[in-house]
């Protein structure tokens, strides 16, 4: 399932304008995405002060500058914070879920994030759930009780219930200091009222009580929001104290035709203000800019009935083409959803055309593989689908790829059950050369010997937990045979006692050995001491292991300490590997070693090949520099590793 987008509107298009949007904002039928019309605006002609201020302030929705502050307040904060990017939660890895949660902690207010953290925590734990069920369903099969089952600790788990508990203790402190600051607000604005009231029986004259009365208006209108059950009795309250002091003070014509046309310039400014916003290219900010004007409208007051109608007129139509902007955008918005549900469709078919194939090795399975966790890979950078397609093209995605690693698993139990009858055909062969490791009929016995290792090779692969076990003891019934066949037609000589004294008086020299400071001299030191080694014969067989790795791993050592390049260490380090194996006789271990240094050739090379292909799919995608740096720097490292090898077998081949 995809996460929503915290900083995008709804499917309805829910914006600063709709119902219900602010903390204090109280019931209202203004339609979604209209500004209601401001209360009607006295006249300095036909009606006196009294009535005219009295009916301004009645007809002032409730609460409209709490509402539109806590709205302007929270437009500077989304201006301020960035876009937190949406994400397919299901997708990511428990790694990476506990990863994206300390991340939204660290850089987004903890007000902002409720969302997100508990879809975070949904997805963690539907993924830690489903393991830990597949772990109980493993430990029941393999034969122990259910009740004696018990879940890892996973740190994973205990990472995320630290953010978790971080995120509910910033979360309280937060509503904590929301709920005092709206005490202190309510304290305020009660004070107002009462110096409103203290103006009614003042001594003042009467433009010192107007200004003073206009103070504590201004003063009103600065205060944020209070306590949602306080506000409209706070309201109520507010404009009766209004209403009572325009009766008493009766303020005179001139003052208030200086009052409305002073209100009439402030509304002409805001109209032009309105009008510049249509120049602006960010659309939601145009929109959120609106906003803040239709608060001052409200806050401004009357102006003068002859210019009334014309100026709200002049200032809705700019509202109106602002409006529309805003509405087109978001409709441009569903052609970006009905895109990417296009791009996610041709995902599905790719994902159904994989699942639906018939691969017969191990080899074709894991390439397949590769390009299915590809495609997923692709589906986390494309952004949602319209709502009501989200869900299913998702389990559509997730049918294809369950499908094919359901099939995946299938095709291995059945492997499983071929690799169990090669260490059957094995052991059969292992049972043959232990009969035969004893036997004295040398060349008949050899023959034999020969037929069942072609054998075993002609078998394919077993087990991977029995592998090692059935190849030693194969080799240890071959080896005892040769051994044995060697001892009989080699003389035994009498000299390998004081062979081995030679050798271990030569690891005790090299054990004393102190390097200089010329890295060369000290090179040329390292590979006469090898050169002196090889040239003494044999050391009793039971011995001859024991002194070859002490002697190996003390030159080893020597060579890592000179100032070499790690090239240059792992062929010294290597020609010291084979020239003991050559010491020895060990043919077989020096075509062993060939074998599996071809092997890693070609599968360097396969390696290689794939991870260009990789860089050319996602090369087009701005999302996957990381990706494509990855793959760069393995193909680097592969390219190094052929070098190294390429030099080794020519080692080899010169021997």
């Amino acid at each position: 399932m995809e996460a929503q987008d915290l900083n995008k509107p709804t499917e309805n298009g829910t914006g600063l304008n709709s119902d219900n949007q602010a903390e204090n904002t109280p019931e209202s039928n203004t339609p979604e995405n209209e500004v209601s019309t401001p209360a009607d605006e006295v006249t300095a002609e036909e009606k006196e002060t009294t009535e005219n201020n009295s009916k301004e302030t009645t007809e002032t929705p409730e609460a409209s500058a709490d509402v539109e502050a806590n709205e302007v307040e929270e437009a500077k904060e989304e201006e301020a914070q960035p876009a937190l990017e949406p994400v397919d939660h299901i997708m990511l890895s428990k790694e990476e879920l506990v990863k994206r949660l300390k991340v939204v902690l660290k850089d987004f207010p903890v007000e902002n994030i409720k969302e997100e953290v508990e879809a975070i925590k949904s997805a963690f734990y539907k993924k830690h759930s489903a393991e830990v069920e597949d772990l109980k369903r493993k430990f029941i099969e393999s034969g122990e009780k259910e009740e004696d089952f018990s879940a890892p600790v996973d740190t994973n788990e205990i990472d995320l219930k630290a953010s978790l508990k971080e995120f509910k203790e910033r979360r309280t402190e937060f509503n904590k200091r929301l709920e005092e600051e709206k005490a202190t607000n309510l304290e305020a604005k009660l004070s107002v009222i009462e110096g409103i009231k203290e103006l009614i029986n003042g001594q003042e004259s009467l433009n010192e009580t107007f200004q003073h009365f206009r103070e504590l208006q201004d003063k009103w209108r600065s205060i944020g929001v209070i306590p949602q059950n306080r506000v409209h009795d706070l309201w109520e309250t507010y404009n009766h104290t209004i209403e009572s002091f325009y009766s008493y003070i009766k303020i005179n014509k001139e003052l208030r035709d200086l009052d409305l046309k002073k209100n009439m310039e402030a509304k002409i400014g805001l109209c032009e203000k309105a009008e510049k916003l249509l120049l602006e290219p960010t659309i939601v900010k145009a929109f959120k800019t609106l906003q803040k004007y239709h608060e001052q409208w409200r806050e401004i007051g009357p102006v003068p009935r002859e210019q009334k109608e014309d100026l709200w007129t002049r200032f809705k139509e700019a509202t109106s083409k602002i409006n529309k902007r805003h509405q087109e955008y978001f409709e441009g918005l569903k052609d970006q959803l009905q895109k990417n549900l296009e791009a996610k469709t041709e995902l599905c078919e790719k994902a159904e055309v994989l699942s639906a194939l018939e691969l017969h090795s191990p080899k074709e399975w894991e390439a397949k593989s590769k390009e299915l966790i590809e495609l997923q890979t692709i589906w986390k950078t494309i952004g949602f689908a319209p709502k009501k397609d989200n869900n299913k093209i998702y389990e559509r995605f997730r049918s294809a790829c369950d499908n094919f690693f359901n099939n995946k698993r299938q095709f291995f139990k059945s492997y499983k059950s071929e690799q169990s009858q090669n260490l059957q055909l094995k052991t059969d062969l292992c049972v043959q050369a232990e009969s035969m490791k004893e036997s004295t009929d040398w060349k008949r016995t050899t023959d034999e010997f020969i037929k069942i290792q072609k054998k075993w090779k002609e078998i394919g692969p077993v087990p991977r937990k029995q592998s090692d076990a059935i190849w030693k003891r194969f080799r240890t019934a071959c080896d005892a045979f040769f051994e044995h066949k060697n001892k009989f037609f080699s003389k035994k000589d009498e000299s390998q006692d004081e062979n081995l004294k030679l050798k271990e008086a030569l690891i005790e020299e090299v054990k004393n050995f102190e390097p200089s400071d010329n890295a060369e001299d000290n090179f040329q030191k390292l590979q006469a001491f090898q050169h002196r080694w090889n040239e003494i014969g044999h050391v009793p067989i039971k011995e001859k292991d024991r002194v070859n790795q002490e002697f190996r791993a003390l030159i080893n050592q020597y060579f890592d300490n000179l100032n070499l390049n790690e090239f240059e260490k792992n062929v010294e380090k290597f020609r010291n590997k084979i020239e003991s194996y050559k010491t020895e006789h060990a043919n077989d271990r020096l075509t062993q070693e060939r074998n599996k240094i071809i092997n890693k050739l070609k599968q360097l090379e396969n390696d290689i090949t794939v991870w260009e292909n990789n860089i050319g799919f996602f090369a087009k995608s701005k999302k996957s520099e990381a990706l494509v740096r990855d793959f760069q720097h393995k193909i680097e490292t592969g390219r190094r590793n052929i070098k190294l090898l390429n030099k080794k077998l020519d080692m080899l081949e010169d021997m």
